[in-house]
């Protein structure tokens, strides 16, 4: 297990008053203090000098006199003098005076050129083709940071969100906001009573207007965004499971959901996933039946084929659709794979949008590896130690990295480039864990959420590009309409 999970007593005693402070507001940063000093901090710089500056201290002066003076008068006599004479002046100069015919003399030589300033057509062609595209620049610091008071250190919940039209959702206890990204206005969507909070999931729909909402108390409501209103509940959708020391039992709360078309999967700390149609009124049509603890990791596959869970039983299951079925027989095994190589809970889930079958999971503190899958003959492609936990996977849609958000101690986020899985680069600021992120439906900004009551905003897969223009047709008749 991961720490990290909350009382239901505990948070409706500290949840249930207003945040102290106004959720989703600018954090200011310090401002930036250059330094009263005027003098070089380098202490080489101050004993060696400038290697462009010669150095008395270097130079022997009396043959520095000698080859002023003496250089015009044998310059003279070398055009007088026969082959020989001047052969032996020559050997006589590299023997008593070292070949010395500079005067003045320098610290340091000019560094070397990284590669030659001329070069062959073929050869320099070759080179600009091996190099691409500039390496872009990534910026170390968080383009904005907004304030969330009252956010749930839970490792095993997924309160963040970014829509298709543009606007985040965030849970902070058990108020839902909403914040639009493009003029950066707030709303508050709904505050829930404490019987069903506090707020343990979100998961906007295809269409980026309807938000799913996963209570603790196992209920889930759909939610219409730009009218803030509840479309309908589903009631039920997880069982019972035994709450604190006392034996009490409550509904198991709704950790993870995930959209397919018309279809909310869900997950429970029942360890069931459930497949909800939310257009008809028996909405459960299907139930998985895999993992023994609570389900904290739903994702869908990009053609809606296959799903990935994970529990805090430290088991990877991948589920096809078509195995499906809405009342299995005692004993049948539902899942497509079954995963026990992660040796702690298993939240973080991405599946790659440039390889259809190709799955990246991450593991809790015990575990801190980031594993690659082949869904369609259930291998292990790689396994790579992190060195903490991995709290989030996402995957570039321009480029071939994947970016991954970590727990103790660096609380880092860290953009990989696959397959080789080499460190691009880590980006730091949060003070806690980071839980969860989410990706701008462009695909370039990646947004944070962490223990530490911050939501940052991270300029890391680079700007939007720009739409190509259509290429013109060369085919005769090329401008014109074909009737058939």
């Amino acid at each position: 297990m991961d720490a990290g999970s909350f009382s239901s007593s505990s948070v409706s005693a500290g949840k249930a008053r207003s945040p102290s402070r106004p959720p989703l507001q600018n954090v200011p940063s310090r401002p930036f203090l250059p330094s009263m000093r005027t003098s070089s901090r380098n202490p080489s710089s101050r004993n060696n000098g400038d290697r462009f500056i010669p150095n008395r201290s270097a130079m022997d002066m009396d043959m520095a006199y000698y080859l002023l003076t003496e250089t015009k008068k044998e310059k003279g006599n070398d055009l007088q003098a026969s082959p020989s004479k001047v052969a032996y002046r020559k050997l006589l100069a590299e023997n008593l005076l070292n070949n010395r015919t500079r005067i003045l003399a320098f610290n340091s030589k000019p560094p070397a050129p990284s590669q030659p300033f001329f070069q062959e057509a073929d050869v320099a062609s070759t080179h600009s083709v091996k190099s691409g595209k500039q390496r872009r620049h990534i910026p170390q610091a968080a383009e904005r940071t907004l304030d969330a008071p009252d956010i749930v250190d839970d490792y095993y919940l997924n309160l963040l969100d970014w829509g298709s039209s543009n606007v985040l959702s965030i849970a902070l206890g058990n108020t839902v906001y909403l914040w639009d990204a493009s003029n950066g206005a707030t709303s508050e969507l709904v505050t829930l009573d404490e019987d069903s909070g506090p707020v343990t999931s979100v998961s906007w729909a295809p269409d980026g207007q309807h938000l799913a909402v996963g209570l603790n108390s196992s209920d889930i409501q759909l939610w219409d965004s730009t009218s803030n209103r509840l479309l309908r509940t589903l009631k039920g959708v997880h069982g019972t499971t035994t709450a604190g020391m006392d034996g009490t039992t409550g509904g198991a709360r709704v950790g993870s959901l995930a959209w397919n078309n018309n279809i909310l999967t869900s997950g429970g700390m029942d360890g069931k996933i459930v497949n909800n149609d939310v257009r008809i009124r028996n909405h459960a049509v299907h139930t998985y039946r895999g993992h023994q603890q609570e389900v904290c990791g739903l994702k869908w596959s990009g053609s809606g084929q296959q799903l990935a869970s994970g529990g805090n039983d430290n088991l990877l299951h991948i589920w096809d659709i078509s195995m499906a079925s809405s009342h299995p027989s005692p004993g049948q095994t539902q899942w497509l794979h079954r995963f026990s190589d992660h040796m702690a809970a298993v939240k973080a889930l991405a599946w790659c949008p440039f390889q259809s079958n190709l799955l990246a999971s991450g593991g809790g503190g015990m575990d801190r590896c980031i594993k690659f899958w082949n869904t369609h003959t259930g291998a292990c492609l790689n396994s790579v130690d992190t060195g903490s936990q991995v709290c989030a996977l996402l995957w570039n849609k321009n480029e071939r990295e994947l970016l991954s958000s970590h727990g103790f101690t660096q609380n880092q986020l860290t953009l990989w480039k696959y397959p080789s899985m080499v460190k691009i680069t880590e980006l730091t600021g949060h003070t806690s864990r980071v839980l969860f992120m989410a990706q701008s439906p462009d695909g370039c900004t990646v947004a944070s959420a962490a223990g530490d009551e911050t939501l940052r905003f991270w300029n890391v897969f680079g700007s939007p590009e720009a739409p190509k223009p259509a290429a013109k047709s060369t085919a005769p008749f090329g401008g014109f309409n074909l009737i058939r």
